[in-house]
């Protein structure tokens, strides 16, 4: 049987980027070879699997197509190719080249007409054609003899997609429906508009009763409401999607049966191109003693490539889509059910210096969620699960063996998410202490622009695929079950196999925390700070809902009378929300600009920074921005704050998260509090409601000053900032005196504004036309403000400079502390990924150090007022300042112990200056 595989280059050189983007392939030259890398795997294992007779690579080319031609918009909002996989067609080619398969591509066609063209005709000359890519498009060209080959991916096996397949995939009687349904919904991936309104589900109803998109436009009299409102109003738009959308399968090109053959690969080629890219166990594979040929030796001129391909071992550079899990790893998870086994499990934990606990419970919210069990790791593929079944008080009862575990100092307890587990156990009576190592945090510190969760670990560090909650409870809605009601073989699986992985994860980062000098700050900050955030969620804080909902209605007056303002600038009525409706008053009727911005759509651009520099155009502009800052308020504090206090409390627990913000800072949600816009009145109006808890309290606001101007003095060993802060003046005012050139007593308020605006600009790399935007001045003037800037202070110039070339050379930038951020585009090519990564070599250690300063701060307050009795608590972290529930007869006493724990964080050049407020509310305080 001839069998021919026709490969779609890009679909699968990107698939195979991405796949590494979280743990990538560097060579000791520094040039990331991903892309080359997990290409040629993916070709060589479906040559070595499936055996074809025939093969092709097809790539799409650089120059515009019919589609492009018919469609403007068609694929413009694609990004730019990484220039890492750039830098490694030439390879890819080359690879090719030695392997002998050839690389097809014809200017002006997509690589999907060219493999649509070639199965079409393959057919007609007797072959079985798989087309390979994981594209649904060509679902289109499937019929007997033409198949779709989607390869493996994250531990799912191949997919082959004939004419029963896609029927079911897409719910149609033929595989050539696909272009309707297609065109009906469109394609988000390739900008193809579709009709809105008209989704998957969608598309699919109509074209099983209409047969086809012209059947539907013929039968539209059996349509009404909103659908056919918008079927009638785009039914240009849908046809020309369905055009976009068809694969065409008549280039002028023709099946080489003699080229497109299975050959030997040309060894000496393949040798240089893998020594190159260092892809010592790819040619291992090929040259090892167990295949055709040893190493050095020329491969036999009859060897067909499978062949060289057959034999499989073991390799540290597995592709990515083959990961382990629990179906095809040997392990031991028990089930705790007797006396005998708890003892056995006691008696294990008692003896290890290191062992892992993870709480099962029925929910996410640690207020309100019960634990249904406890799984423990000691080793490597082995787990225990003890189940939490009956009454809360019996559960209390079982965990009572655990309590003097989980606070012995000479063991080393291991959790994911540790802050989770701890709130849980607390609520059962139960607390754990010394030597806590929490795997999410290590991450965090490891590497804190990847994402932290334990299923993306277990993945890009040990090759593991965990079992996901959704497999195990279902997806997230109304029928997602909860822990309590699935098997308890089931759940011991899962939960054992958690621990387990955790406890690997364990034994990987401890040591790279040592490598990288971080343990210090993981043991004395960011761990000790677990035990103060839990504190702060579980006191949470009072709200005044009662003057929130009075708020609200007034609100609800001034969005009115906005509302009626905009009409009658306007002239008629219109949605206000709908970017539509209003792009067309401003753009077409009032006409406040030539030549308008239109978005990818082809609507007009009516966004908030399109707006704010067109809001002297016309006075409704200014109205709008009004109206939605107002509605915005409104909707996500003012109405959405009361129904998050809690039920049972009272209060407002908001929950923190350390692991989130790669330069540090500490995040929030439910609510968000670092948002709370502050900037504007009716922002500031919202801080009013976080209340005191009663009348003998009030609410203590301590915020640093000026924290990070301090910190860039300080790094920077700039003298004349330096001395500015030490004399106690204005920094705004000194800066503005020394850049403007007058007496401190001449700087007026623009000269300050300016000078305020440069000196936080400076700290996010702040262009001359940033500049020059943010202050509505000319571009000119506002370099000739930054020229002058760095004439009076060198010494920010200087630091500035030599971060970024210190971020060259190591490729990360440090804190005060020592916090890591690593900087992988330091040294791109592209001048905008580069750009981004030296503001990020100038901005990261100033940030990651007021950061790291204020979280010292709160561990420093917790622990003095551990040993005192005190009712005064520590409530929110919100940027660089602390808020407390402060009792009246402790206020003298709690003050200067916060003043000193804050300036005293850390040791700078420049003294840190802490204001202190108090009042009824959290406004009044600050």
């Amino acid at each position: 049987m001839k069998k021919l595989f026709l490969l779609d280059a890009f679909a699968l050189i990107y698939r195979a980027y991405f796949a590494f983007s979280k743990n990538p392939r560097v060579a000791s030259n520094g040039l990331n070879t991903s892309a080359a890398y997990g290409f040629t795997t993916a070709v060589l294992d479906v040559i070595r699997k499936e055996k074809p007779t025939h093969l092709a690579v097809v790539f799409d080319t650089a120059e515009p197509t019919e589609r492009h031609i018919e469609f403007a918009d068609y694929k413009a909002h694609r990004e730019a190719m990484p220039e890492d996989i750039s830098s490694n067609l030439p390879y890819i080619f080359e690879i090719l080249d030695a392997l002998q398969i050839p690389a097809l591509k014809i200017p002006g066609w997509e690589a999907d007409d060219i493999i649509g063209t070639l199965a079409k005709r393959a057919k007609k000359d007797g072959f079985t054609t798989y087309m390979m890519t994981p594209d649904k498009d060509y679902c289109q060209l499937v019929e007997d003899g033409i198949y779709v080959y989607r390869p493996a991916r994250l531990g799912n096996g191949v997919e082959i997609l004939g004419i029963p397949e896609v029927q079911a995939k897409f719910d149609v009687q033929r595989p050539d429906q696909v272009i309707d349904i297609l065109g009906l919904m469109g394609d988000a991936v390739d900008n193809i508009p579709g009709v809105p309104g008209v989704g998957e589900k969608t598309a699919q109803k109509l074209i099983k009763e209409y047969d086809s998109m012209e059947g539907l436009y013929q039968n539209l009299h059996h349509l009404k409401g909103k659908l056919l409102e918008n079927l009638t109003q785009f039914k240009e738009q849908a046809f020309l999607s369905k055009k976009l959308a068809t694969i065409h399968v008549e280039c002028d090109i023709h099946i080489d049966e003699e080229s497109f053959a299975v050959g030997p690969p040309h060894i000496e080629k393949l040798k240089k191109v893998f020594g190159e890219l260092e892809f010592r166990t790819l040619l291992q594979r090929l040259l090892n003693e167990n295949g055709v040929v040893a190493e050095g030796a020329a491969a036999p001129a009859s060897a067909p490539v499978n062949d060289l391909f057959s034999q499989e071992s073991e390799q540290p550079e597995q592709p990515a889509q083959e990961l382990r899990n629990i179906h095809n790893t040997p392990h031991e998870y028990i089930l705790v059910q007797s006396p005998q086994q708890m003892e056995a499990l006691l008696a294990e934990l008692n003896a290890a210096d290191v062992f892992c606990f993870d709480t099962e419970t029925t929910g996410l919210d640690t207020t309100t969620a019960l634990i249904v069990g406890l799984a423990f790791s000691t080793q490597k593929n082995k787990g225990w699960y003890v189940p939490l079944l009956g009454a809360e008080e019996e559960k209390i009862k079982v965990l009572e063996p655990f309590k003097a575990l989980l606070v012995h100092p000479g063991k080393v307890k291991v959790a994911h998410n540790i802050k989770y587990d701890l709130a849980i156990l607390r609520r059962y009576g139960l607390e754990a202490s010394h030597q806590l190592f929490d795997t999410m945090l290590a991450h965090y510190l490891i590497n804190a622009d990847m994402k932290h969760n334990m299923d993306v670990l277990a993945e890009t560090y040990l090759h593991y695929q965990p079992v996901s909650i959704e497999a195990l409870i279902g997806k997230k809605g109304k029928n997602q079950l909860s822990m309590a009601d699935i098997d308890l073989e089931q759940v011991k699986e899962y939960a054992a196999e958690d621990a387990d992985i955790t406890l690997q994860l364990y034994h990987l980062f401890a040591p790279q925390l040592k490598e990288m000098g971080a343990i210090e700050l993981f043991h004395t900050l960011e761990m000790p700070l677990v035990h103060v955030l839990l504190d702060m969620e579980q006191e949470g804080i009072n709200l005044d809902t009662e003057g929130l909902k009075s708020y609200s209605a007034e609100m609800e007056i001034q969005l009115r009378e906005i509302e009626h303002a905009i009409y009658e600038a306007c002239g008629k009525t219109f949605t206000i929300n709908s970017p539509k409706q209003l792009g067309d008053i401003l753009f077409e009727e009032l006409r406040i600009m030539e030549k308008p911005q239109k978005t990818k759509t082809g609507q007009y651009a009516t966004g908030e920074e399109v707006l704010s520099k067109l809001r002297d155009a016309h006075p409704v502009v200014a109205m709008i921005l009004d109206y939605r800052q107002l509605q915005k308020l409104k909707s996500t504090y003012v109405d959405a704050l009361p129904t998050l206090v809690n039920p049972k409390t009272k209060r407002i627990h908001t929950s923190y998260n350390q692991a989130v913000a790669a330069t540090g800072r500490l995040s929030s949600n439910n609510p968000n509090l670092q948002n709370i816009p502050i900037r504007s009145e009716k922002g500031r109006e919202v801080r009013k409601a976080f209340i005191a808890r009663g009348p003998e309290y009030k609410i203590l606001s301590a915020d640093y000053s000026q924290v990070e101007l301090r910190i860039i003095a300080a790094l920077s060993n700039e003298r004349n900032m330096i001395q500015a802060f030490k004399d106690g003046m204005d920094i705004h005012t000194a800066t503005a005196a020394n850049v403007f050139q007058v007496a401190p007593d001449q700087v007026d308020r623009d000269m300050r504004s300016k000078a305020k605006a440069v000196n936080f600009g400076i700290i996010y790399g702040q262009s001359a036309f940033g500049l020059s935007e943010q202050l509505g001045i000319k571009r000119a003037e506002a370099r000739d403000i930054i020229d002058s800037y760095f004439t009076q202070f060198p010494g920010i110039k200087s630091y500035m400079d030599q971060s970024i070339n210190n971020a060259r050379e190591k490729g990360y930038v440090e804190t005060i502390m020592g916090r890591r951020r690593y900087l992988a585009d330091i040294n791109s090519r592209n001048a905008v990924v580069r750009g981004f990564a030296e503001r990020n070599a100038i901005n990261a250690p100033i940030q990651g150090s007021a950061a790291d300063i204020i979280k010292k701060a709160m561990i420093d307050i917790h622990a003095a007022w551990q040993n005192q009795p005190l009712k005064s608590k520590l409530l929110l972290q919100v940027h660089d300042e602390l808020v407390f529930d402060a009792h009246i007869d402790e206020i003298a006493t709690i003050e200067p112990i916060i003043r000193a724990k804050m300036q005293q964080a850390v040791n700078l050049v420049v003294p840190l200056e802490v204001e202190i407020g108090t009042g009824d509310n959290w406004l009044e305080a600050h």
